[in-house]
């Protein structure tokens, strides 16, 4: 079957991006074939098309997850019919194409009440922040977390949650200007990385205690700076690595307050499918949730996958951002 598709030939920048004409194999037994209408952009894809995950096969698609219609399916799919619209993420990526073949496994069907384009551009956020909030850290009412990024789309998602759920709020971002809504998306105080006092102002805002958990997208050395910060028995989630790799460092600076260091992937923790629908219900949850208040979302068409990453990587822009398929 013919189709188009973002190939990628070499890892590199936004240009290596180009649209192809492809072929797409009829769905074997327990397959659904899916034409898609919205694609998830993400920083994720940009750390695979740069070459910094070597996780997708050259040459190939990326792109993890989107929303379709199945217009067909194979002889032992009994979860799905023709026509219904599904939501995927797929660790196996290429899904910055027209149509996208999967397994049954990987679908979830999209409630009714949650716009299409809401669930292309934010359902693996919200996917991410449910991870981060119920599977990784057991976190309760009144702890403190310190989230980095915080004006970024998993961030401000994550902050504006985590509120929600009683939790107190303290974001980080390189400029005062990216905070998107005037209620700081949930944050009790948002300080600026190069704050000279941030370490005086962070304690005398949590009573000299500290904060519980930082949870941290950007890497590289600021994540040393906020160690520091943290109270005896803490906790460090780090998920993303937007400012770089973060080096390498001595257990025994754990050790000093007894911290604790993750490093989630959120495909590992839906490869069980309950787990999955479990995750994917709180996704919905929060996609549902009229107290989340998003930045408009801004459709690109498929050939035009370039100009998504380029906005995301100049960290001026991208809180809702998905690919549509030009059929």
């Amino acid at each position: 079957m013919k189709n188009q598709a973002i190939v990628v030939r070499k890892y590199g920048g936004s240009s290596v991006l180009k649209l192809e004409n492809t072929e797409i194999d009829e769905p074997e037994r327990n397959e659904i074939l899916l034409r898609q209408i919205g694609i998830g952009v993400n920083y994720h894809d940009i750390y695979v098309r740069s070459g910094l995950y070597k996780t997708l096969d050259l040459p190939g698609i990326p792109g993890c997850e989107g929303v379709g219609i199945i217009e067909k399916k194979g002889s032992q799919v009994d979860h799905f019919e023709i026509g219904d619209k599904v939501v995927y993420i797929d660790r196996q990526y290429g899904s910055y194409s027209n149509y996208k073949l999967i397994s049954q496994e990987l679908a979830i069907k999209v409630p009714k009440n949650i716009k299409s384009e809401l669930v292309a551009s934010n359902y693996l956020r919200a996917m991410t922040v449910i991870m981060l909030l119920e599977h990784v850290a057991n976190i309760v009412k009144d702890q403190w977390i310190i989230v980095t990024a915080a004006s970024g789309g998993v961030g401000r998602m994550l902050c504006k949650w985590a509120s929600l759920l009683g939790i107190k709020v303290i974001g980080m971002v390189s400029d005062l200007s990216k905070v998107y809504d005037k209620s700081n998306s949930g944050c009790e105080s948002i300080f600026v990385y190069h704050d000279k006092n941030l370490h005086k102002k962070i304690m005398k805002l949590t009573d000299n205690r500290g904060v519980d958990f930082i949870y941290d997208s950007v890497g590289s050395s600021n994540l040393f700076e906020l160690i520091d910060l943290l109270r005896n028995c803490g906790h460090v989630i780090n998920y993303g690595q937007a400012s770089g790799m973060i080096p390498s460092f001595s257990m025994s600076m754990l050790a000093q307050k007894s911290l604790t260091v993750s490093r989630p992937i959120l495909f590992h923790y839906i490869e069980d499918r309950e787990k999955y629908e479990s995750i994917s219900r709180g996704a919905f949850r929060i996609l549902r949730n009229k107290a989340i208040d998003y930045p408009s979302i801004e459709m690109f068409p498929l050939k035009d996958a370039h100009k998504t990453h380029d906005i995301l990587e100049s960290r001026k822009g991208g809180g809702s951002l998905y690919l549509q398929p030009d059929f």
